[in-house]
């Protein structure tokens, strides 16, 4: 196989391809730029590339934002849409980035970034692998929490419909929400809503 058919099927790997995973495998990047041209990889975006008949999935930009940011973790309103509770459908992906790290250039799709210190950024975080490619997602719980530490930048009727229907359906306990309320400092301003929810 040479190394055309490596990247390739790395490519078929990992769905989203950037020069930094053919460089790990000791292969030339300038090789991806060559097989764009050949029509043999589509340009994604800066730095990304895929197969040109590759199947999408509904979650492709979200795949290409955590391999074009690799801090990013999806949260609020796109981590909302992620868990499937509310009925937000935001325009930009959301994401929350630690303190003090660069903002990516701009591209597409457009990105709404949070920022968030220690516990906060890195606490409930899942890695789901989604067709090879890696998405990390706030849990539901801390996403709900989440909404309420924002809810100057949201709204909070988003978050009270949050915590409302991921109670309702369950996605999250009294011991979850009470974790990362804490960890987001909204005890206090959940408290009455918490109590609500449970009657």
């Amino acid at each position: 196989m040479s190394q055309s058919d490596h990247i390739l099927e790395l490519a078929r790997q990992l769905r989203v391809l950037r020069a930094a995973d053919v460089r790990e495998h000791g292969w030339s990047p300038q090789l991806l730029i060559r097989l764009h041209q050949a029509g043999r990889l589509q340009r994604l975006g800066r730095g990304l590339y895929g197969l040109p008949d590759a199947e999408l999935t509904e979650h492709q930009t979200l795949i290409e934002v955590c391999q074009r940011v690799p801090k990013a973790v999806l949260c609020l309103l796109s981590a909302l849409q992620w868990h499937e509770i509310g009925t937000q459908l935001p325009h930009q992906v959301w994401i929350a980035l630690p303190e003090g790290t660069q903002a990516p250039m701009p591209g597409y799709p457009p990105l709404r970034i949070t920022r968030l210190r220690g516990t906060a950024y890195s606490e409930g975080v899942l890695t789901v692998t989604n067709h090879g490619a890696p998405i990390r997602v706030y849990s539901a719980a801390k996403t709900v929490t989440d909404c309420f530490k924002f809810r100057n930048k949201i709204g909070l009727d988003v978050a009270l419909e949050a915590l409302k229907d991921a109670w309702r359906s369950r996605k999250v306990t009294m011991d979850e929400l009470s974790h990362f309320a804490k960890i987001n400092r909204v005890e206090r301003v959940m408290q009455p809503y918490l109590e609500a929810v449970t009657q």
